[in-house]
């Protein structure tokens, strides 16, 4: 006990009872138990702090973004993109359909096609050219050894090719199967000149055809936005005094172009399981000069071919119509194969059916050496009627029947052939093949 109580004295207390000592000692260390008030930030200060925080996030913003690029590659390659299935879009058999519409709309599409002057629609045809050249593109072969005469002369060996899709992994070109002869590499050259290795996808050596395909990550930004697809467009429309224009290898060299008018729309090529329309123009062409026909809304609508009528020694730029090889497009630029049996024929019109006595389907010009169907036993002179029980009347419609087929098929042809006392049936089990 303390000395006070010990001497038997009471401590004082204040008014409201409490001991007195014991407030004197609290209010002797009050100030302890004061707040302190942070000290105020002047508005100088405030924004370097401001500057200080908006630094720190661009810095660890930047070293996202590094992290990112520098990962992206690995990602890539650890979850690639799946595949895309390419479509390409059939077009109508004919214009028939639209030449039976209203006949003041065709007075008033030729009223309107007569005020446009020549100039105009060269013009226009500039125009729709300088859009339509980051489609195309020059294939070459992947040379062993360096090409003095080429480098000097920058004239190379290659062959015209359009970008047609892009699936997601790879962009699609449509190009001519002649350039894969004794090559197992390929060099695609864009519309930037930029080069890039090609692989080939798929061809088909029987409609002369292949597509390549180029590693879409390995394209740079620069390239793949001075590139574009192509639209296809519906030949079947095209019409002879149409304006168009020829981008590509036509007259022997590269990124050539040149501009002109269809001197006929009429005309077809027989080719082995099918037929082709052929858009002739008035332009001229190097003997082995390829390159890709657009109309003037900037749509591809044939595909030059040298081989067009050169027994004749036709030296213009003649195209298979576009709307006649879609479904070989789409084929190839999956991957798969293009059915084949190697028969040339042509269809009987009711005009022949009756001055000759023949039957309706197709008649067989020619079968190829080696081929499924001479295997099969099928001759010249022969008229398909149906095949696996669909009847077949045209060429079209034989042509669409057998792209729906895959290789490795078999299929049964029925048909007539000519004896001495007339047409008898024939049938034969054909095994679809494909010609690469």
């Amino acid at each position: 006990m303390s000395e006070k109580k010990s001497n038997g004295q009471v401590p004082e207390e204040g008014p409201d009872g409490k001991n007195l000592e014991q407030s004197e000692e609290k209010e002797s260390f009050a100030f302890l138990e004061e707040t302190i008030k942070p000290k105020k930030i002047s508005r100088q200060q405030g924004m370097k702090q401001l500057i200080r925080i908006a630094i720190c996030g661009l810095v660890l913003g930047g070293f996202a973004c590094l992290g990112f690029f520098a990962l992206r590659p690995l990602a890539q390659k650890l979850f690639p993109e799946k595949t895309q299935v390419v479509t390409i879009q059939e077009d109508d058999q004919s214009g028939e359909d639209s030449a039976e519409g209203d006949d003041t709309t065709e007075q008033n599409d030729a009223q309107n096609q007569q005020e446009i002057s020549y100039v105009q629609m060269m013009s226009k045809a500039y125009e729709k050219a300088l859009t339509a050249k980051k489609s195309v593109v020059s294939v070459t072969k992947g040379a062993e050894q360096e090409n003095w005469n080429a480098e000097a002369t920058g004239i190379d060996e290659s062959v015209s090719g359009v970008i047609v899709a892009d699936n997601g992994q790879e962009i699609l070109i449509l190009s001519y199967a002649s350039i894969c002869e004794d090559a197992k590499e390929w060099c695609v050259t864009f519309s930037d000149k930029s080069e890039y290795k090609a692989s080939l996808k798929k061809k088909d050596k029987n409609s002369g055809f292949a597509i390549f395909a180029v590693d879409k990550k390995s394209l740079s930004d620069a390239t793949w936005s001075a590139s574009s697809v192509a639209s296809l467009g519906n030949s079947n429309l095209t019409e002879q005094g149409d304006v168009i224009f020829a981008l590509g290898n036509i007259f022997g060299y590269a990124g050539g172009s040149g501009y002109g008018i269809v001197s006929s729309s009429n005309y077809k090529e027989i080719g082995r399981d099918g037929e082709y329309s052929v858009i002739a123009t008035d332009m001229s062409s190097a003997s082995d000069g390829t390159g890709i026909l657009f109309n003037l809304d900037g749509e591809v609508i044939g595909m030059i071919s040298s081989d067009i009528w050169k027994d004749r020694g036709i030296r213009t730029a003649n195209a298979y119509a576009i709307s006649d090889l879609k479904l070989v497009i789409q084929l190839l630029a999956n991957g798969a194969s293009v059915p084949y049996i190697g028969v040339s024929g042509t269809a009987v019109t009711s005009g022949i059916q009756e001055e000759e006595g023949m039957p309706s389907g197709i008649y067989v010009i020619d079968v190829a050496a080696d081929s499924p169907a001479m295997a099969a036993g099928i001759q010249s002179g022969d008229v398909i009627c149906s095949v696996n029980g669909e009847k077949i009347v045209s060429m079209s419609a034989y042509r669409k029947l057998m792209l729906t087929l895959k290789v490795g098929d078999q299929i049964k042809v029925e048909g007539k052939r000519r004896g001495s006392e007339g047409y008898v049936d024939i049938k034969f089990d054909v095994t679809i093949e494909s010609k690469e």
